[in-house]
């Protein structure tokens, strides 16, 4: 099997210290896992930082610290930002930070951007104009209908097309199996630039399943401690290099 495109999600916004004591808060952590990484193979970063509490953050001074620090550290691993509202932000806030950071590429919720649909074409509009890439983010087929619908009313732009297939998120547990991808794909068959990521021991078992049919991944501790036996994964680095090994076993 050809080794897919890796991303590497490596704290997410809930999870802390308590969870795993590899979980990267501080950003300095979170370059050097990034680092980390990337030598074991990811091509790619998704970008999660936190307050001086530790609690999920989407401040632009924040991203720009990180960023910067990412760029000089690890220039070759591409960086994609999380606009996640984890219960705490509004679109307001989440158009904000788009505005103000202009980041090459940011992850954004089609279920959250539909809380305020005029915000929504603002964001959709604002990512087009300053060259935002996006990754609409999909929880389940209703996520992919209202996706769809915007794409007919021309809120999201043709060229915006790139999603994320969430596996297991609002299941019981939070976990996922290889299954919970057929009708995300039976959903959009012709989609030709997507990515999974899955919570739960299955993890890797999912996102090989996702390799096989041509999708790339997204692997780490926002999604997944452990392996399928429960056992934890010493780090994400250690994780990603599991999933390869795997993939190419």
């Amino acid at each position: 099997m050809t080794k897919p495109f890796i991303m590497v999600a490596p704290n997410g916004a809930k999870r802390g210290k308590d969870d795993h004591t590899a979980l990267p808060i501080q950003i300095i952590e979170t370059v050097n896992t990034a680092k980390a990484c990337y030598l074991a193979g990811a091509h790619a970063l998704h970008l999660h930082v936190r307050d001086d509490q530790g609690k999920h953050a989407i401040d632009a001074g924040l991203y720009t610290e990180a960023l910067t620090e990412l760029e000089i550290q690890v220039p070759e691993l591409a960086v994609q930002i999380t606009t996640e509202a984890a219960g705490i932000f509004d679109v307001k806030e989440q158009l904000a930070c788009l505005e103000t950071l202009k980041p090459k590429w940011a992850s954004i919720s089609v279920r959250e951007m539909a809380r305020d649909k005029q915000l929504a074409l603002k964001a959709y509009a604002l990512c087009a104009d300053q060259g935002t890439k996006i990754q609409h983010i999909l929880y389940d087929t209703a996520d992919i209908e209202q996706y769809l619908e915007w794409q007919k009313q021309h809120v999201i732009k043709t060229h915006q097309n790139e999603v994320l297939f969430v596996l297991g998120r609002y299941s019981k547990g939070m976990t996922s199996s290889p299954e919970n991808l057929k009708p995300f794909r039976d959903a959009l068959p012709d989609i030709e630039n997507w990515m999974v990521c899955a919570f739960g021991p299955d993890e890797h078992a999912c996102l090989v399943e996702a390799a096989r049919q041509g999708g790339g991944v997204r692997v780490g501790f926002e999604n997944s401690l452990t392996n399928a036996d429960g056992t934890k994964h010493a780090d994400n680095a250690a994780s990603v290099t599991a999933l390869i090994n795997t993939i190419e076993g």
